[in-house]
């Protein structure tokens, strides 16, 4: 009635029996705003439209008695024959009906046009009552309008703004000179809002409702960046087709080279089981793979010929590293459902960068985000090597009094026989994170992770020969006894590692108005690898003709390995902003508490062995780590923005070792005697200091094109193992290596092509050698030196762009063309301090890839994202003890495949999904790792295979499906 009404109103050229269908027609059609019906065209009606409304207004009279009823007023005072023969008011007062009822129709004809006219008012009542829920729903569309601002209340001109709707599709816009945005004809339902600018931290609105001809006001006061919010700048708020599509983005408003692993990727073109070391192998440059599947042990990461202990990794902008050497563990801290993204800054960043070892650069990684809206998911992936994971999220949403709290758990449990034979493994894990809006200018983040691994890794690789003899999986064996009868050295059971960590962050910020802002990031976190296993990895069970080769098992021929230590610290930040630029200042404070040992044991029992002979090391030591630093991001002329600061990176370690067969030796204690009897140790205590300075400079040609440049310094605390001499008698200790990186790039963003490229030249000293005084006749007798060995030149030009084909299609590619090598050095004379040494040719740092190329087809559209990952890995050299260049790794190729299907239709089911991967499609077996069994006489000395090298090779193919059922409110 109000619909037909309405119309009528509207347009009072349409009437009678058109009115009703019109209103049909419309009422489907509801963005019909200037439209006319009977005479004229209904804007916005698609060809099944004009066809269904057609029929509308061309059928033949019904019979009054079989007309709409529900849609038919009474009329206040009808005429008696129009009551007599139960005609509507509208229908009685219209000549054309009038006229059209007391025609005659021949039977058969009356037949066929009563089934035609029956079909097509079915039709157009279904129409009508479809359309009238939809205008009920969604009649129209709305406007969201907002402002934006920076601290001061000044507008911030050029902003990104991104209107993302229930199904995940993104408007986007910026703002214009008077700060002012807006987004005009959604359809009516609820949005999440962002807002970005350079130096500033994006900005969320959840739950914004657009109702029809209404206006929803937005007004964004935007805080400055920390250190840890910059990198998502331009996350969502991307204005170029080929950058949304692009599996990795890069950042307009970057000082160094930087590469932006989205959410995408991590969840679309990842195997299930992932860790962040294969995460990060879309950066250009970036070499990692794991000898037993990924995500199924530990993996390295290799990039610019740094090797895992050359750059910092962190999460939640916390750094985390073992306190012997700042190297990672891929399978222990941060699994992959605790990733959301990552900032890859392939640089010693800024001095607001905090690490232990910010040298070659820093991996940020960031928890997911929080979802407005309360949902579930739970997910089973079943694949090769027999592998299962499951897996279960839950989303609160905004809960609480004003909505104010969030919070998000994530656990899961993988179990696997891996690829290699005997390497089983299993993972149990859960990450919880809450937020909380104390107010508009003071939030409140904590998440912790706890992550237990246990496996049957020994500690070392296969051997040629056994590789050779029992194929490339080989590994351990699953047979306790040998063929006559004793024990199996290499059986599976007596390799075991435990491995239980946990991590905990909280994040407070607080905005005190007038441009100031402070950001406090206590956290602490623990880690405890405790292995045990055979020491002896070339027992086993015999060659096919049954010949035993190896040692056999005794009291003591396995090994208690324990790698303990519980770190604490916080992370400050406090900025100022004003119309200039952002003053920075702030630091960081760590304390860590450390215990390891490797003591020979019985492999049947694991009772350890309580002589002085039989411990290889056992220490304990206290690290302190202190990082103040203050920079300025100045930012008063138009389209520059330059950043300088310094830091100064101080280290203390105070070590305590004890007696052993091994490292400082047996001290005052004889090998036969006991830990109880002889509890000898020494004491050292060393502080190491540099002050690192850095700037960057980036300048935006156009709103899409900014070029930049960068001098940094970046430093690696040294290891532990500096006291590992005899006696600890270190007089002159060697000083933090320190490596100074020059780089400059740009960044274009077109509609349909993304790219970034950057060329870099970075000088770094390298790792330090030992030299141990043995003239019996000086007073330096049997101390130890240490001295460097030849720095080392790292050069090279790096590049990735996404190409966007249209209808969901694109390419993506990157690739890197570089040169890692020491310098040549002179020959030497021994001094007081150091041996002679001889001359040295140049030569490749290990590991390090003469090129690497990347190609990748992508297809995003709908629910559906499919992507053909394929990687290529250059030649590279390993070295051979002290020497450099002598093992040559051939090039490589690894392709990935992935399909997925999202629901993503606003139903109670949303997000739910399947996804098929394949790892190494091609199934390659690639060396690519080795340690040589002999030695060389120098640099670029080629070595000669032998087989008792221990070989990494690539794991063979794997297929895994996974199913994700998602369950929430609809219109999410």
């Amino acid at each position: 009635m109000f619909l037909r009404g309405h119309f009528i109103d509207r347009y009072p050229e349409a009437s009678g029996r058109s009115a009703i269908c019109c209103a049909a027609g419309a009422a489907r059609h509801a963005r019909a705003a200037n439209g006319r019906c009977a005479g004229g065209p209904v804007p916005a009606a698609r060809a099944w439209g004009w066809r269904l409304l057609s029929d509308c207004r061309s059928t033949r009279p019904i019979h009054p008695q079989k007309s709409d009823r529900a849609l038919r007023p009474e009329p206040e005072d009808p005429s008696p024959g129009a009551k007599r023969r139960g005609v509507s008011a509208l229908a009685a007062g219209q000549p054309f009906f009038r006229r059209t009822l007391s025609r005659r129709l021949p039977v058969s004809l009356s037949v066929l046009s009563a089934w035609r006219r029956a079909a097509t008012l079915l039709v157009c009542l279904l129409l009508l009552m479809t359309g009238t829920s939809y205008l009920h729903a969604q009649t129209g569309t709305g406007t969201i309008e907002g402002s934006v601002m920076d601290q001061t209340g000044k507008n911030i001109k050029g902003a990104a703004a991104a209107a993302i709707d229930a199904a995940g599709h993104v408007r986007n816009v910026a703002t214009d000179a008077r700060g002012a945005f807006v987004f005009e004809g959604l359809p009516a339902g609820v949005y999440t809002v962002q807002v970005s600018a350079p130096g500033f931290a994006t900005e969320t609105r959840n739950i914004v409702k657009v109702t029809p001809d209404a206006t929803e006001s937005l007004r964004f006061k935007m805080s400055i960046a920390s250190v840890s919010q910059e990198v998502k700048v331009e996350a969502e708020a991307d204005n170029s087709l080929a950058s949304r599509l692009s599996p990795v983005k890069s950042v307009l408003d970057a000082g160094s080279a930087r590469t932006e692993i989205t959410s995408q990727y991590v969840e679309n073109f990842t195997q299930s089981v992932t860790d962040f070391a294969d995460i990060v192998q879309a950066a250009p440059g970036t070499v990692s793979w794991s000898t037993n599947g990924v995500g199924l042990g530990q993996a390295k990461i290799y990039f610019r010929g740094f090797v895992d202990d050359d750059y910092t990794m962190t999460w939640d902008g916390v750094p985390f590293n073992d306190s012997n050497d700042p190297s990672h563990h891929s399978w222990a801290y941060v699994p992959a459902p605790a990733i959301g993204y990552v900032d890859f800054d392939r640089s010693p960043g800024t001095a607001a960068d905090m690490g232990p070892s910010n040298y070659g650069g820093s991996i940020h990684m960031f928890s997911p985000e929080l979802h407005p809206q309360r949902s579930f998911r739970i997910s089973e992936s079943y694949g090769s090597f027999n592998t299962n994971q499951i897996l279960g999220e839950y989303y609160s949403g905004l809960f609480g009094p004003g909505k104010k709290a969030n919070f998000w758990l994530e656990g899961h449990h993988m179990t696997s026989d891996g690829y290699q034979t005997g390497n089983d493994q299993q993972r149990t894990a859960a990450t919880a994170k809450f937020t909380y809006d104390f107010s508009d200018r003071s939030h409140l983040a904590a998440i912790s992770t706890v992550v237990i691994v246990d496996s049957n890794t020994p500690d070392g690789d296969a051997y040629r020969f056994q590789i050779a003899q029992h194929g490339d999986n080989f590994l351990l064996e699953t047979n306790r006894y040998n063929k006559d009868g004793s024990l199996n050295g290499l059986y599976n059971k007596l390799y075991n590692y435990h491995v239980p960590t946990d991590f905990e962050i909280v994040t407070y910020t607080h905005d005190w108005g007038k441009g100031w802002r402070l950001e406090l990031k206590p956290y602490a976190y623990a880690y405890s690898n405790h292995q045990h296993f055979n020491s002896n990895q070339y027992s086993e069970s015999g060659d096919d003709n049954g010949n035993l080769s190896g040692n056999p098992i005794t009291s003591t021929s396995g090994l208690d390995k324990l790698n303990q230590y519980v770190k604490g610290g916080a992370i400050a930040h406090l900025s100022d902003a004003s119309k200039y630029g952002v003053f920075r200042a702030g630091g960081w404070y760590e304390y860590t508490g450390t215990q390891r040992y490797q003591i020979a044991s019985n492999p049947l029992t694991w009772q350890d062995s309580n002589l002085i002979g039989k411990i290889k090391f056992h220490e304990s030591f206290i690290t302190r780590s202190e990082q103040p630093y203050a920079e300025y991001q100045f930012v008063a002329i138009p389209h520059l923005t330059v950043t300088a600061g310094v830091k100064d990176a101080y280290y203390n370690m105070t070590v305590k070792q004890y007696a052993s067969s091994k490292k400082v030796g047996l001290l005052t204690c004889k090998s036969t005697d006991t830990t109880v009897s002889c509890p000898a140790y020494v004491i050292h205590e060393k502080g190491y200091n540099n002050v690192l300075p850095s700037v960057e400079v980036n300048y935006r040609i156009h709103n899409n094109w900014s070029v930049y440049g960068q001098y940094g310094k970046g430093s690696i605390i040294p290891f532990s193992s500096v006291f590992d001499v005899t006696g600890a008698q270190v007089q002159v200790a060697p000083p933090p290596t320190v490596a100074s990186t020059y780089q400059g790039g740009t960044v274009l963003k077109l509609n349909r092509v993304s790219m970034d490229a950057d060329v870099y030249h970075i000088h770094f000293v390298n790792q330090y050698s030992s030299y141990t005084n043995k003239d019996v006749n000086s007073p330096d007798y049997d101390i130890s030196y240490y001295y460097a060995t030849p720095p080392s030149n790292t050069n090279g030009l790096e590049g990735e762009a996404n190409i966007a084909f249209g209808r969901g299609v694109s390419l993506f590619l990157n690739g890197t063309l570089g040169e890692a090598k020491y310098e040549a050095a002179a020959a030497t004379a021994a001094t007081a301090t150091a041996p002679a040494q001889a001359a040295s040719p140049s030569a490749w740092v290990a590991l390090a890839p003469h090129d690497t190329e990347t190609i990748a087809p992508t297809y995003q559209r709908g629910g559906w994202n499919v992507g053909f990952f394929n990687k290529r890995v250059g030649t590279r050299w390993e070295d051979d003890g002290a020497y450099h260049q002598n093992v040559k790794l051939d090039p490589f190729w690894i392709s990935n495949l992935f399909f997925n299907y999202t629901i993503r239709n606003g139903s109670r089911f949303d997000n739910s999904k399947i996804k098929l991967s394949f790892g190494n499609l091609f199934d390659q077996h690639n060396l690519v790792d080795l340690s040589p069994a002999n030695g060389v006489s120098g640099n670029g000395v080629l070595y000669t295979p032998d087989s008792l090298d221990t070989l990494q090779l690539l794991p063979g193919r794997s297929i895994m499906v996974s199913f994700q059922l998602g369950f929430g409110p609809k219109g999410r």
